[in-house]
């Protein structure tokens, strides 16, 4: 995409968000972000300026348009803070080096399209499976070759080939193998890029170590909370998991499985620790996290423990890549009638927004655009709704000393 071409564009969206009920936010993006080249969100952009401009919608269809562009427009420039200034890490995914890009597979031999966090190691298995699957999907696309055709080469059902394209099961190297000639991939630098990227998708995560005591449901959000580069949480009962303290995490999990033994408890509180070590690793993520109040009143544990808590999280409020901000009991809020959710945002470009949303028994995975556009509005509201990072502390000090 050419620079000039993004300019151009940039001048369209001003006058048309200007002339929208949500023109100043529009302006703001605009005016704040940092132009990126990432010709995907920015053809994206383009259909949708051209369909509110001619658009004889409702007004609901075309404020959801209009509300997917914002999010969009604010997506770059939350990548723009993403680049590494010192290039992309390099992984043995990356091992089959330059090529033509017009074969299809230029994308594969590097396993991305943009940089790496600064310093951060390997995406981990979870989301080298979902670049693995997209770019066996758009192989298998640019050759015109249905699921039915590919579920035959590898000896599987459709959907079975369908999740592996979603990245939602592993992969064998020989089905690899075999739907890479399926779709005329036979050079050897390109192969060896992308089966050694199913190596790395099928590498056991870190947290393989405590499945005795972790859901087979969880595994996937840890893999992905490890990789991302943002996360943003909305919490309503506990003290999110990256921010709680070993003996408020302890009071939790017997909580959570009042007739564990001790020993699994303290796997539980050992695997949460472990987890946290992302938010001090190089790279770590942005985390911004906003907690209901009634979060910071509920009495888990001793007067130590919730002491011990309180002054926990104004330590790591103060860490620059961390934002907390507290929903008072006087606001209002807005309206959530899902309860706590995610939403990570990752450096791959291959790899969408997830909003992950827990039950007690399961978990929801949403990565379609319009789920995640939903959600961001109304992290957005809650945000607007709630008190700012430096009005936060203050009320954690009061309470700190209440306590």
């Amino acid at each position: 995409m050419e620079a000039s071409s993004v300019g151009e564009r940039d001048r369209d969206f001003e006058v048309l968000l200007e002339s929208s009920s949500l023109g100043a936010v529009g302006a703001q993006l605009l005016r704040e972000r940092t132009s990126v080249h990432q010709a995907r969100v920015v053809r994206r952009i383009g259909e949708l300026r051209d369909r509110i401009r001619t658009s004889d919608s409702s007004r609901d269809e075309t404020l959801r348009d209009v509300r997917e562009l914002l999010t969009l427009l604010g997506s770059l420039g939350h990548a723009a803070q993403r680049q590494s200034p010192g290039g992309p890490q390099t992984s043995a995914a990356d091992a089959a080096g330059a090529g033509n890009p017009s074969s299809g597979a230029a994308t594969a031999r590097s396993g991305r399209t943009r940089s790496e966090r600064p310093g951060a190691g390997a995406p981990g298995p979870v989301v080298r499976r979902i670049q693995l699957g997209s770019q066996l999907r758009r192989l298998r696309q640019a050759q015109g070759i249905t699921l039915q055709e590919a579920s035959r080469e590898v000896r599987a059902s459709e959907t079975k080939v369908s999740r592996m394209e979603l990245g939602r099961v592993g992969f064998k190297r020989r089905d690899v193998a075999d739907l890479l000639t399926l779709y005329g991939v036979t050079g050897e630098e390109e192969r060896a890029g992308l089966l050694a990227l199913t190596e790395e998708a099928n590498a056991p995560g870190w947290w393989q170590q405590y499945a005795d005591v972790l859901p087979a449901w969880w595994s996937t959000y840890l893999g992905l909370e490890g990789a991302a580069s943002q996360v943003h949480a909305y919490e309503v009962q506990f003290v999110h998991g990256l921010l709680q303290t070993e003996d408020y995490a302890r009071t939790v999990c017997r909580l959570g499985a009042p007739g564990a033994r001790p020993a699994d408890v303290e796997r539980r509180v050992a695997l949460r620790l472990q987890r946290q070590q992302v938010l001090v690793s190089d790279g770590a993520p942005e985390l911004h996290v906003v907690l209901d109040e009634a979060v910071l009143r509920r009495p888990y544990g001793s007067r130590a423990t919730l002491r011990g808590q309180l002054q926990h999280l104004l330590d790591v409020s103060e860490r620059p890549n961390v934002r907390l901000q507290v929903m008072p009991f006087q606001s209002s809020g807005h309206p959530v009638t899902t309860g706590p959710f995610t939403l990570l945002s990752f450096p791959q470009a291959e790899v969408p927004d997830v909003v992950y949303v827990e039950h007690l028994t399961s978990a929801l995975y949403l990565d379609k655009p319009q789920d995640v556009v939903e959600y961001t509005a109304v992290l957005e509201g809650l945000r607007q709704d709630s008190h700012t990072p430096e009005r936060s502390r203050d009320l954690l000090h009061r309470l700190l000393l209440a306590a």
